[in-house]
């Protein structure tokens, strides 16, 4: 039996503007499945559902820049009081810091390939307060970051 792949998502926060508003967001009722669980709901299924499902993230860019990622935990069908059908992308609760990658806005989600993805900030760096979106702009330009 062959294994499938990983692939992970990349999506934009609208409206947050730190990983902290994300996380507060997430604690709502509405931002969580029946189970608790923070959850995004899209109205586009993965085609690689198998894949997303097989150990990836999900990449939340906030101010343009990718900063945070959480495990995916499933995929659930949600249906809306419009009737249609969406998909749910249930995660873990636990807001995993990256390292900060510029990110142009982009529409819905993306998929996001393992070798692409930001590598998570060292564990003492975790808590560390994100340099400023210009300075990080700057220092990506000439090719520091």
């Amino acid at each position: 039996m062959r294994m499938s792949k990983t692939v992970n998502l990349i999506k934009l926060s609208v409206g947050t503007e730190s990983v902290e508003d994300l996380a507060v967001w997430q604690e709502t009722k509405r931002a969580q499945a029946p189970d608790g669980l923070p959850r995004h709901v899209t109205r586009m299924w993965p085609k690689r559902e198998a894949e997303v499902v097989n150990g990836g993230s999900i990449f939340w860019v906030i101010k343009g820049a990718v900063q945070c990622r959480q495990k995916i935990n499933r995929l659930d069908e949600y249906i809306g009081s419009d009737g249609i059908r969406r998909c749910a992308i249930v995660l873990e609760s636990e807001l995993i810091r990256t390292h900060t990658s510029l990110k142009r806005p982009f529409q819905g989600w993306r998929y996001l390939a393992v070798t692409d993805a930001p590598p998570d900030l060292p564990e003492g760096r975790a808590e560390e307060e994100a340099l400023p979106l210009e300075l990080n702009q700057a220092l990506a330009e000439i090719g520091v970051l």
